[in-house]
């Protein structure tokens, strides 16, 4: 069974740090998106599909007619499906929440960043703590039983100190799952270039996952507790579809992309650019992808070289294997040690 992405590109506000296809300015295209989405949505091969993702973009920006709409157009094809996803802005009503709850959804994930008021105005959130917390609660009143927040670390604001804290407020709430990342300055955000918005702090960062995988179990390089399948399946190599603007899909060892501009994107939300990708490049993503995760990877996939290379790091403690599988003892290092497997560096 396949993976379903679907984006939302429309956001209130835009973090100084985001990079994705997301925009605050195109609002008076809601209406209009969802015959997008149906007229690509028509073109698919229909399943059933084992999970559903809609993410953004900020997916709580859209009104419940529109997830109405587009759950009547998926629902002959969810009715094994495993989970269903959605982000939402933590400023999300109650109302909001209980009619997505309604719909079939069942599990959410708030970008919540921060609990410090200061932190958030540094990244232009839109948010206060205290409205974070109240949605985190809404979500569990809405009857919600699988919540995630994303929490930001790495900035040039954080210690150990403010990021204590946070934690000691996310783990007094009903979370079943913490996503941490280390921030990353990309093209195309605001802070394209300035590398100062960033603190370079490696002991802080190992120290802040110890403190979450004290609470939560680490099951990818910045996953922490309830597993969320649809993420799972990308990093198992499970085949995927993107429907909306800037959406990938993963499909026959080709990944295809939507059209990032959403003007486009509604004139011709049919037309796609194709990737075809090697056995190598397939067998590169399943080696770098499985390291950074529980899903480790095949032996038979390496080479005689690579497998000498694999024996070293055996060797000095850090992969091991288990019936046929590698894994990394350290998701942290993951990618260090796949570049060392694969190319010997």
């Amino acid at each position: 069974m396949r993976l379903l992405y679907i984006h939302i590109p429309f956001c209130d506000s835009k973090c100084f740090y985001c990079a994705f296809n997301s925009y605050t300015n195109l609002n008076h295209l809601k209406k209009k998106y969802f015959d997008a989405i149906k007229k690509q949505f028509q073109t698919i091969k229909k399943q059933n599909f084992y999970t559903v993702f809609i993410g953004g973009g900020t997916p709580s920006t859209m009104p419940i007619e529109f997830y109405e709409k587009l759950f009547k157009l998926l629902s002959p094809f969810t009715k094994n499906t495993k989970e269903i996803s959605i982000e939402a802005n933590p400023t999300t009503s109650y109302e909001w929440l209980k009619e997505i709850r309604n719909l079939g959804v069942n599990r959410i994930s708030f970008g919540v960043q921060s609990f410090n008021e200061k932190k958030l105005k540094f990244l232009n959130r839109n948010h206060s703590p205290s409205q974070a917390i109240r949605a985190i609660e809404n979500a569990k009143k809405a009857k919600f039983n699988n919540i995630n927040i994303d929490l930001i670390y790495s900035t040039a604001m954080d210690n150990k100190k403010l990021l204590e804290n946070d934690l000691k407020t996310a783990f007094s709430l009903p979370i079943t799952h913490l996503s941490a990342y280390s921030l990353s300055i990309e093209e195309g955000s605001k802070w394209e270039g300035d590398f100062l918005k960033r603190k370079e702090d490696e002991e802080l960062e190992v120290w802040f996952i110890e403190k979450i995988k004290e609470k939560l179990p680490q099951y990818e390089i910045s996953n922490f507790g309830k597993i969320c399948l649809h993420n799972l399946g990308y990093w198992e190599g499970r085949e995927y579809i993107g429907i909306g603007a800037g959406a990938v899909g993963y499909l026959n060892k080709k990944r295809y992309y939507t059209q990032k501009n959403v003007y486009e994107y509604l004139k011709t939300p049919t037309k796609l650019s194709v990737e075809k990708l090697s056995d190598e490049d397939i067998k590169k993503e399943k080696i770098f992808l499985g390291l950074r995760s529980i899903v480790g990877f095949d032996e038979g996939l390496l080479d005689k070289e690579e497998k000498k290379r694999a024996l070293i790091l055996m060797d000095e403690g850090k992969i091991y294997k288990k019936q046929n599988k590698i894994y990394s003892k350290d998701f942290l290092v993951a990618d260090r040690l796949s570049s060392f497997i694969l190319f010997g560096i």
